[in-house]
């Protein structure tokens, strides 16, 4: 604002005032610069407003006789204006914006043009280019405008699209781990269930002990689920977190994993090699996720007493593997919610995943989870082999 008063001030000050014949009137034409660049204070608030303001302005200048070059600062700040509500409003509003400034501005440009020397002046080479530049210019403030509110919307696009993947991402992670946490320990309840009721009459004591497995399991889901919702909701201020200590499944609970499935009548053989070390989180779960559906799927599907998990730790992948030599089927290898969440933990993790019946019989989980360098082991490490029913 303050800007436009002085180069108004200046310009208007540089030739005759009509009606006064003089080149400049002081501290009268300073108020009357000031008073025509005051709009622009609320610029922000009302664009629309002010623009028409300043286009009544050149309007009522050329018409009380002031030659262009006396107010031209007018039309720059017009061209500001454009930008603006091209950047600000609706692409309609912008173009709308863009053609009334160009319209009035050519217009009062040429009848000055025109009062000046006639047609002749008004089709000088010269002031055609001029005329030129003045529509260019309302064109770029036009477009930069435009291009600002095109990368502000496609900024807020993609922030847009940014939250939806991740709130799908999440609802992915939480639907993988409800399945991983349930799928075994529901499979595991209803084999010991079916044992208990066709022995209940018969062995006391066998029907005991599955509902013993039964409890324990039920249990140790619960405090899994608790632990799920307790991380679910800690963005209530008001909730307090669970006393009990939050689980982590990881290759350590594998002992606890092969008891339970012993219970559920599957013998679970496991076989480490290489260099046991600590592993990432991320691969830890994951790895243990993996033997854990896919020994849930040998319960299920395999009509099998036994089954093999392999775990080799490598310089720089681990590699997990689970056979069976079952007569059935557990799933194939691009159906069922298992398979699928096997494969997307692998695939965060930038490894690669195989499911499928093997030629020989039986069926094949294996999967090769990469490891971060800080946890990768030398290569020049030695190998050991030991094995764990």
């Amino acid at each position: 604002m303050a800007a436009l008063g002085l180069a108004l001030y200046a310009t208007m000050a540089g030739g005759p005032v009509p009606g006064s014949g003089q080149e400049s009137q002081g501290a009268a034409l300073a108020a009357v610069a000031f008073a025509m660049a005051a709009p622009l204070g609320w610029v922000r608030r009302q664009p629309w407003p002010v623009l028409a303001v300043l286009l009544a302005e050149a309007a009522g200048a050329a018409a009380l006789g002031l030659r262009a070059e006396q107010f031209w600062p007018l039309f720059p700040a017009g061209h500001l204006l454009v930008g603006l509500l091209a950047a600000t409003r609706a692409p309609r509003a912008g173009l709308a914006a863009a053609v009334v400034t160009l319209a009035v501005q050519e217009t009062v440009l040429q009848l000055d043009l025109f009062r000046d020397g006639g047609w002749a002046r008004v089709l000088a080479p010269g002031y055609l280019g001029l005329t030129t530049c003045l529509a260019l210019a309302v064109l770029f403030a036009w477009l930069t405008g435009t291009s600002v509110r095109q990368r502000r919307e496609y900024g807020e696009a993609l922030r847009d699209q940014a939250s939806a993947q991740a709130v799908t991402a999440e609802r992915l992670r939480i639907a993988r781990e409800l399945h991983d946490m349930v799928a075994h320990s529901i499979g595991v309840i209803a084999i010991q269930a079916g044992a208990g009721s066709r022995v209940i009459g018969s062995a006391p004591e066998q029907a005991r002990s599955s509902l013993q497995a039964i409890e324990a399991t039920s249990r140790e889901t619960l405090r899994g689920l608790r632990h799920m919702l307790d991380l679910l909701r800690q963005t209530d201020p008001e909730r307090e977190p669970s006393p009990e200590p939050a689980p982590f499944a990881g290759l350590t609970n594998l002992d606890r994993l092969v008891s339970t499935t012993a219970d559920a009548g599957v013998e679970v053989e496991v076989r480490r090699r290489g260099e046991q070390r600590p592993l990432p989180t991320a691969v830890d779960q994951s790895a243990f996720r993996i033997i854990q559906e896919s020994v849930t799927n040998v319960v299920r599907h395999a009509a099998t007493q036994h089954c093999r998990a392999t775990i080799d730790y490598r310089p720089r992948e681990l590699l997990v593997e689970v056979v069976d030599n079952g007569p059935g089927r557990t799933a194939t290898a691009n159906s069922g919610y298992g398979i699928r969440g096997m494969r997307e933990r692998v695939a965060l993790l930038g490894g690669s995943f195989t499911a499928g019946p093997r030629p020989e019989g039986g069926f094949l989980v294996a999967a090769r989870l990469p490891l971060p360098p800080a946890a990768a082991a030398p290569t020049t490490s030695t190998t050991a082999t030991a094995e764990a029913p």
